[in-house]
């Protein structure tokens, strides 16, 4: 790996001349091929890139992995060839070029990006294996943390277990300044040359887990750490698999990640854990820190054949003479482990600043429903919501006005002409797109919340309507408005 990356510069103004960007190349190959590439079919895109040209060629070379003609290459890197066989990216032999990368067009909010990666494995179904030090590219991995990760200006971010860099260079977007850091000597060259390519500035750093940035602390901490949980059969994948036990990579992180959380810091987490014969929520609750809000969401759980299944595809060990072997190795140690399932999902931790008396809010959901994307808006305003509600007395409530969020609609479940609905629902549109049945009180309060009168007027008026004593109606729809604001349907005006 060649430590002079002066050919990025140049790189970087011939992807643009030649329009090699998100949106051009959907549109060159179209939805069909786009969704077949999507499935590691590279044909339909084939039969549309025969042009010769510019762009073509280059979707041809790094996206399919398909040999093209030197002069072709010349024409779609003018002088660049050759330095890209030095720098490793290509390869030729006397009359065609090919791709030993990926360099994969990327769009972050209207910005033409380039991520350069390992090349994918398993197109057209072949039975490739990855090796050890593979650094993978954009994956729906990646795509997840991206989508979960909150975008307020930040004023240092830290991207743990970097990768190709595309969190690094999301970061970079909205961040005073960036650290990347991996184990991965191969991983962090890329890192480097893909904050080059895209003219940012990005602090790469070599070191496991914390340590090289020990005694540092950020406002914002994003990783999608190598969390598969696999058997230590000596083999291991640096960008999945951590070589610690079970989930135990995940439970490090989020036990000392507060430790390098500025006041009010986040860290998130796109992670795997353990399903056991304790409730999942119980055991990762216990991995949560008193003097921190925490969201964990459980999107999906997967059993042990489904996730062993899973990853001997990813690592391109399908269909291979050891794969009978690999799983029944695999399935085994998840039995002898006590692993019924692997939960997936999403960890978000933020330390508070110090203000206001107790622990902090621990929510812990199963959610597999569908959400809006990105979420982490809704991440970010479940952590306002929090943190105003913990410093909220109940007086304080009362005396607040309350505005019911605009997505929010009341659904009303009954036999057509009854007098009276058998159960009202009030449903998100946005966000997480929760749902909550509510009775005529929960459904009236959150009706007439508009911000003009007080949540303490507003129970007195719907007393004095409903013929309800206030003071019952206070003690008793005080913890619910609580839990309205929690999530969501109502916000502090």
């Amino acid at each position: 790996m060649p430590s002079d990356l002066d050919f990025a510069g140049p790189l970087r103004d011939a992807l643009r001349a030649a329009d090699f960007t998100y949106d051009r190349v959907a549109d060159a190959i179209g939805d069909e091929a786009h969704r077949a590439l999507g499935r590691n079919e590279t044909l339909p895109a084939l039969r549309r890139t025969t042009s010769g040209g510019p762009l073509d060629t280059l979707v041809r070379l790094f996206l399919l992995q398909t040999p093209v003609p030197r002069d072709a290459a010349d024409r779609a890197l003018p002088g660049l060839v050759d330095r890209l066989c030095n720098a490793g990216l290509l390869e030729q032999s006397v009359s065609e070029v090919g791709a030993r990368t990926d360099c994969r067009p990327y769009a972050v909010d209207e910005q033409d990006l380039w991520i350069v990666s390992d090349l994918t494995p398993g197109l057209d179904g072949a039975p490739v294996a990855v090796g050890p030090d593979h650094v993978l590219g954009i994956s729906s991995a990646s795509t997840s943390l991206a989508q979960l990760t909150m975008r307020e200006q930040a004023g240092r971010s830290l991207d743990l277990g970097t990768g190709c860099g595309v969190q690094a260079l999301h970061l970079a977007a909205h961040s005073g300044s960036v650290v990347a850091t991996d184990v991965n000597a191969r991983a962090l060259w890329m890192t480097r040359l893909n904050a080059t390519l895209n003219g940012v500035d990005v602090d790469v750093r070599d070191g496991s887990f914390f340590e090289p940035v020990a005694g540092e602390r950020f406002d914002l901490i994003a990783t999608n750490p190598p969390f598969v949980i696999s058997p230590a059969t000596g083999e291991r994948l640096v960008y999945r698999d951590s070589g610690l036990p079970g989930d135990r990579v995940v439970e490090h992180i989020v036990r000392t990640g507060p430790d390098h959380l500025a006041a009010g810091g986040w860290l998130q987490v796109l992670a795997n854990w353990a399903v056991t014969d304790r409730p999942w929520d119980e055991r990762i609750g216990s991995w949560l820190r008193e003097d921190c809000d925490a969201l964990v969401v459980q999107r999906e759980t997967l059993d042990p054949a489904a996730y062993v299944e899973l990853w001997l595809k990813d690592s391109g060990h399908h269909g291979g003479p050891d794969y009978a072997h690999r799983y029944d190795t695999w399935l085994s140690w998840l039995e002898e482990s006590g692993i019924e399932g692997v939960g997936f999902g999403w960890i978000n931790v933020r330390l508070r600043d110090g203000s206001g008396a107790g622990s902090g809010t621990h929510e812990l959901l199963e959610w597999p429903y569908d959400v809006e994307q990105p979420i982490g808006p809704a991440i970010g305003a479940w952590g306002d919501a929090a943190r105003d509600l913990h410093d909220l007395s109940d007086d304080a409530l009362l005396a607040t006005t309350l505005r019911a969020r605009d997505d929010v609609q009341q659904e009303t479940v009954g036999r057509p002409g009854a007098e009276d609905p058998e159960a009202i629902v009030l449903r998100q549109q946005r966000g997480f797109r929760r749902a909550r049945t509510a009775d005529t009180v929960e459904a009236a309060l959150v009706g007439a919340s508009d911000g003009d009168l007080t949540v303490g007027r507003l129970l007195g008026a719907l007393g004095a309507l409903l013929e309800r004593d206030e003071a019952d109606l206070r003690a008793t729809y005080l913890p619910v408005v609580r839990d309205l604001v929690a999530e969501g349907f109502l916000q502090l005006s």
